[in-house]
């Protein structure tokens, strides 16, 4: 594994044989940081936003299937 510093950017290169879904894994994990890295979002106010779409999602669900 080779890693370099070049302007704002890091490159990291890997050999061949290295399996590209342990480094695919790894990548995601990284986007996800990336990602999050500036969100101001509390453990609260992601409880509450999942909270609600699970909630909306049955309710969809309900009316699909006719459970009303």
């Amino acid at each position: 594994m080779i890693v370099e510093r070049k302007d704002n950017e890091i490159l990291v290169r890997f050999s061949a044989g290295t399996k590209a879904s342990k480094i695919q894994s790894i990548l995601d994990y990284l986007r996800y940081e990336e990602l999050t890295s500036k969100s101001e979002a509390t453990e609260k106010d992601i409880e509450a936003l999942t909270n609600k779409s699970k909630s909306d999602r049955w309710e969809k669900i309900r009316k699909e299937v006719g459970l009303d």
